[in-house]
């Protein structure tokens, strides 16, 4: 049961780092992969990793958030940071068309250099789309043969757009979105669509707290020690065991990403 998705260098977890990874593990999490957002969360991200080695690794990249602040010395310390043992994928990187706090142009731009850099160095891409799947479909079909794999972080879209990341080989990521009966339900309906060697889950925390989670933090902070409430939903949509759905998610993990065998193969005894 590995979360592929965690913001640990977000200010929300400032006081308590150490006890969150802790959590995470008590809660039988084999896994966590930290992103980088921008050069200055990519390097703490990496710094992060680097204290807790065997358990955490991380990304490097811009998030079309940040795709204004792509330069050449953005480059430089991503490609950098690409070399440390902790730095397993290229991202956050891709497109959002929904918010546009970066122009198109932009995003575009500094997307095309991220899949060329990963292209270049041979690492799998960690991806963002939201509301630009054309867009995205086209930046990055004429890079995948040159890539060794990717995944759509956090997807939401529909039954079209996740048959056409399916067709390009790309692996999808779920999060506690699925467990939102309101904003979640088309979602819901996919999850029997993705192949079981394809699908990766997440919590995104410390973002996207499971809706039905009980008891209900009073925080409101989501937390990667919530994974397993996630395996649940998702394996109860998909009609399958939860203890086979954390096991196959965590092999799925660290073949995209190129990391060790994990106790997970060992059996999840943790009860969830």
């Amino acid at each position: 049961m590995f979360d592929i998705g965690v913001n640990l260098t977000s200010t929300q977890f400032a006081n308590d780092r150490d006890k969150v990874v802790k959590r995470a593990k008590d809660a039988g999490v084999t896994g966590l992969l930290l992103t980088g957002t921008n050069a200055l969360e990519s390097q703490q991200a990496q710094s992060l990793a680097a204290r807790r080695p065997g358990y955490c690794w991380s990304t490097a990249g811009v998030h079309p958030h940040h795709a204004g602040e792509w330069s050449a010395e953005t480059e430089a310390t991503l490609r950098r940071l690409a070399i440390s043992e902790q730095v397993v994928a290229i991202g956050e990187c891709g497109l959002d068309f929904y918010r546009n706090i970066a122009s198109p142009e932009q995003q575009a731009f500094a997307f095309s250099a991220q899949l060329e850099l990963a292209a270049e160095l041979s690492m799998p891409l960690f991806l963002h789309c939201r509301d630009a799947h054309e867009r995205f479909i086209s930046l990055l079909t004429p890079w995948l043969p040159s890539l060794p794999g990717a995944v759509v972080h956090c997807f939401t879209g529909t039954r079209d757009e996740l048959e056409a990341c399916l067709h390009a080989g790309l692996y999808v990521g779920i999060t506690g979105w699925v467990c939102d009966e309101r904003r979640g339900g088309a979602l819901r309906e996919l999850m029997p669509l993705i192949p079981a060697d394809r699908l990766l889950l997440e919590t995104d925390a410390p973002y996207l707290l499971p809706r039905d989670l009980r008891p209900r933090p009073t925080s409101r902070r989501n937390e990667p020690c919530f994974l397993p409430h996630i395996v649940q939903q998702v394996a109860g949509l998909r009609g399958e065991d939860s203890h086979a759905l954390a096991k196959q998610c965590d092999r799925n993990a660290r073949r995209l990403f190129r990391l060790e065998e994990s106790v997970a193969e060992q059996g999840i005894t943790q009860s969830f």
